[in-house]
């Protein structure tokens, strides 16, 4: 079955790529994929771009590069931290960030089109993308950066062969091409939809250490195959009173969201031990300064979304 969805992607990119391209690489496990199925069929024709949006956890840029040599993908990371970050200055709606994020994606890899003549641009969308961000006859849930964030003039051609895949299917090709299939999960604006409100560098910093913090006691704690199929850290900014060295702090709330599911569609919260919990919960509010309280999300999809924003 993996083999048959690879073989349809592999023709997908020869089909559509008729010179020069870029794809976008987020690190994440569809864009991965697709990375390392366009090196294998387009070899040097496309280029591989991670942008360093200032949005990403610890160690991000290391494990990409990792990819990058393992693979040998034909790669290049990009610094553009400092324009992501200033294009959401004072921005604290959801939606706004996602389509600010995406369209500051979009000029950038236009900016190294233009160096490199490149003409198309590959991204990892997948099915879920494009249907929950709505259009035609359906609802818009959210709109994916990478969809309904793109701005409505490009001037690179879009090639998604990934498009009519699902999150278990990508899943699958990437055991097939011997990535890791357990990769977490990481959306494309990155730390931006994991912070509530306005995203600053105080807050940036503080949910780093407590992503860190989850995805190591998670993965310590657990098997590969034992462990949630998503797990991460949410930055709260609601202040609560509480007690760090006999005196009053009164701090913000890290909410921990871990969720079991094949699509991506649908979702169920995952019924972490109390140990692991009291473990994530003990180091976060006592390692973090500014974070006083630790929460745990009970809420399937539907109703929720699997992340916050």
């Amino acid at each position: 079955m993996a083999s048959q969805m690879m073989d349809d992607v592999l023709r997908n990119i020869r089909e559509n790529l008729k010179g020069n391209g870029i794809l976008a690489c987020s690190g994440g496990t569809d864009s991965s994929v697709l990375a390392v199925l366009s090196a294998m069929v387009a070899g040097e024709a496309v280029k591989t771009i991670f942008i360093n949006t200032g949005l990403l956890r610890i160690g991000e840029k290391e494990r990409v590069q990792k990819l990058f040599a393992d693979f040998h993908i034909n790669g290049e990371i990009v610094d553009a931290s400092e324009r992501f970050l200033g294009n959401l200055n004072g921005v604290t709606d959801p939606e706004k960030k996602r389509k600010i994020i995406g369209e500051t994606f979009v000029r950038v890899f236009e900016e190294i089109a233009k160096n490199s003549g490149a003409k198309y641009l590959l991204q990892g969308t997948i099915a879920p993308d494009w249907i929950e961000s709505g259009g035609k006859n359906r609802d818009s849930i959210k709109s994916h950066h990478n969809v309904g964030g793109l701005p409505e003039k490009m001037d690179l051609k879009l090639i998604e062969p990934l498009r009519d895949l699902y999150k278990d299917e990508v899943r699958q090709i990437s055991k097939e091409i011997g990535l890791d299939e357990y990769l977490q999960p990481f959306p494309g604006p990155g730390l931006a939809v994991r912070i509530i409100g306005e995203v600053t560098k105080e807050r940036l910093d503080r949910l780093r250490r407590a992503t860190k913090i989850v995805e190591e006691t998670i993965e310590m704690k657990y098997s590969p195959e034992d462990r949630p199929w998503q797990y991460f850290a949410v930055y709260v900014p609601v202040k609560t009173t509480g007690v760090h060295g006999d005196k009053r702090s009164y701090g913000d709330t890290i909410a921990l969201r871990a969720v079991n599911s094949m699509d991506a569609m649908t979702a169920t919260f995952s019924r972490i031990d109390w140990d692991t919990m009291e473990e994530i919960s003990v180091r976060i509010s006592n390692e973090i300064e500014g974070i006083n309280r630790v929460v745990y999300d009970v809420t399937h999809k539907p109703p929720g979304t699997i992340e916050w924003e």
